[in-house]
């Protein structure tokens, strides 16, 4: 860890104590997770008080992480399930089912990059959502301004809703847009497509008739080009 990394994780012990939790990450920057309840006076303490001073929200993001670590790719054959869904769907590798889902104490989360301008430093904060449909959690526009237009996307590709924000509504999808496309189990094809209707002369919106369509290959070879038994044999030759 560099000097002043170690000596702003000492700061931000030292003042919040067990409301920040320490996430480890290898990319050289400090991650903490903050409970949804203290996520409001944790982010006004870090944007006012000395020695952090993040006065700028770089970005939020949302996540979803259902399936998160399991596998889409174990598998010897492909299917016609769409892209990402070659694969031999058992219960160790396929996505959670909808009452899994539903039950899943951590699914959403809203990841929050701060900078401090003054400082020259960066933090990130990770807040989980309840586990509730749909997930809701503190808006903190009126701590940063330039939250609103990324809650607005987080509500708009995950779901996510922001408590408090003035003006929560879609910014990246059409008005008619059914679902929330970066959500793990959102179809692949999606739910509705829109076309122009001559005889009433607008947009209209109707069901998605789009077939699912596999983009994994169809052929799994086993020839001994692709077997490592093979290859370090054939080096050795």
């Amino acid at each position: 860890m560099t000097k002043w990394i170690e000596s702003l994780n000492e700061a931000v012990s030292e003042r919040f104590g067990d409301k920040l939790q320490r996430v480890e990450n290898h990319v050289g920057e400090l991650t903490y997770e903050v409970a949804p309840e203290d996520l409001k006076s944790v982010c006004q303490a870090l944007r006012d008080e000395k020695p952090f001073n993040f006065e700028q929200l770089i970005d939020i993001g949302g996540v979803d992480y259902l399936a998160y670590g399991k596998s889409q790719w174990a598998t010897d054959k492909s299917t016609s399930l769409g892209y990402s869904r070659g694969v031999d769907r058992t219960e160790s590798h396929a996505f959670a089912t909808p009452d899994e889902a539903a039950d899943m104490e951590k699914r959403f989360a809203v990841v929050y990059h701060l900078m401090s301008i003054s400082q020259n430093q960066r933090l990130r904060l990770r807040c989980w959502c309840p586990p509730q449909d749909p997930p809701v959690i503190d808006s903190v526009v009126d701590i940063w301004a330039g939250a609103n237009w990324f809650e607005r996307e987080a509500f708009d590709l995950f779901g996510i809703l922001f408590s408090g924000h003035p003006d929560l509504r879609r910014i990246l999808t059409d008005y008619g847009f059914v679902g929330h496309p970066f959500r793990k189990d959102f179809p692949l094809i999606g739910n509705v497509e829109v076309r122009y209707d001559p005889e009433k002369g607008r947009v209209v919106y109707q069901p998605v008739s789009i077939e699912p369509r596999t983009t994994v290959p169809k052929v799994i070879r086993h020839d001994h080009q692709h077997v490592e038994g093979f290859k370090e044999s054939s080096r050795d030759a």
